[in-house]
């Protein structure tokens, strides 16, 4: 590549990698930002219905007590009443998940019952019945503002939990631009490298005269020679290939033996494949190489929360390096395996003789990493909906 706008043109597409990084970065903290916005709102508006709901069981209390002023608690109650009901249908509009709606209509359905129960006690009152009336605000009243303050509280727990899932979605979505727009623009600099390269050394070798025959002026001859072939990189010719047999899986031994190359390419004594989900199950080591099936399955699973470098790739969604140590001979190299719903899992593989820190090996553990999760998203989403449909 020495042409000149070649190479800008090459260059501005690096620059625009970079640029669609920066953009998606952002529109997903945008996101993130919104959610945790609603998530406070809604928080505050749940207190101010627990409060209210509060509010509301005091004053009908007072007003069927002995002593207290009937005049002055009847308006308090169906002010607190009106407030209630508006607060929750309220929460119940702007709620995301399901749950929190289910809860909100409970909570909604309690407040209501509330309002028939007071103008029992109003009647009562009105029949000159205070004792009947005590009985249905202390006995019946109480029973259901609690119920509506225990769905409130639901609906706000619901709500957490799907922020956190959402959350974790759009890291992984972000993680996965991210590492996109980083490769192309990592690509595009290696090439623009090697053909620096490349240039650089056709500039400074001597012309050898062999090849094809050009007649000169005093009759002597010339041999012209033709331009030598430069290799691929090796590493750069086996990450394409194993890209492409990627693609071409068809059932678990292709899988398998894909495995046993890539270990081969890595230099690496053992590969495990751990598979979790994008919502953030227990990994499970589902496929080794360098490793019997008996070791295999008595690998316990690895939670989320975990210290230790799979569930830290499985959390953060980036690559981790774990350094050899004095006097043994292998490190190793974590690689999350990122779907477009987030991370589903990691590849792990232990490196011979400190090379877990070769860049290129990193980004080989990444490549492979990235054909398994076209390979396994189909399973991972098959295994969260049965188990969906057996909850």
């Amino acid at each position: 590549m020495r042409s000149r706008t070649a190479r800008l043109a090459v260059a501005a597409v690096a620059w625009m990698a970079l640029a669609a990084g920066a953009f998606f970065a952002i529109r997903f903290e945008r996101q993130i930002a919104t959610r945790a916005a609603d998530l406070r709102a809604f928080d505050l508006a749940a207190r101010e219905a627990s409060d209210g709901l509060s509010d509301l069981l005091t004053a009908a209390q007072a007003y069927v007590a002995v002593g207290q002023g009937v005049g002055f608690w009847l308006p308090k109650v169906t002010q607190s009443l009106n407030a209630t009901t508006g607060t929750i249908a309220s929460l119940r509009r702007s709620a995301v998940s399901l749950g929190a709606r289910s809860a909100l209509d409970e909570a909604a359905a309690a407040v209501m019952e509330f309002g028939s129960l007071d103008r029992r006690a109003r009647d009562f009152l009105t029949s000159g019945q205070p004792f009947m009336a005590s009985n249905v605000i202390f006995a019946e009243g109480h029973r259901t503002v609690t119920t509506a303050s225990d769905e409130v509280e639901v609906a706000r727990a619901a709500e957490r939990q799907a922020f956190d899932a959402a959350y974790t979605a759009l890291r992984g979505r972000q993680a996965v631009a991210l590492a996109a727009c980083g490769t192309v623009a990592a690509l595009v600099v290696f090439v623009l490298g090697l053909t620096g390269a490349a240039s650089s050394q056709c500039n400074d070798e001597p012309i050898s005269l062999t090849g094809s025959q050009i007649g000169t002026s005093d009759g002597s001859v010339l041999e012209q020679a033709a331009p030598p072939l430069r290799a691929a990189s090796p590493a750069l010719g086996t990450a394409a290939r194993l890209c492409t047999d990627f693609g071409r899986v068809r059932n678990l031994d292709d899988l398998t033996t894909l495995l046993a190359r890539a270990a081969d390419a890595m230099d690496a004594t053992g590969l495990i494949v751990w598979l979790g989900s994008a919502a953030g199950a227990d990994l499970q080591p589902v496929l080794a190489h360098g490793y019997s099936q008996q070791a295999l399955s008595r690998m316990p699973p690895v939670v989320r929360s975990s210290n230790n470098a799979a569930a830290a790739a499985y959390r953060t969604g980036e690559v981790q390096i774990v350094v050899s140590r004095p006097g043994s001979s292998d490190g190793a190299i974590v690689a999350p395996i990122l779907s477009a719903d987030g991370c589903i899992g990691a590849l792990s593989a232990e490196i011979r003789h400190g090379g877990e820190g070769s860049e290129s090996v990193q980004a080989l553990a990444s490549i492979v990493a990235a054909g398994l999760a076209g390979t396994l998203t189909a399973s991972v989403t098959e295994t969260a909906t049965a188990r969906d449909k057996t909850a």
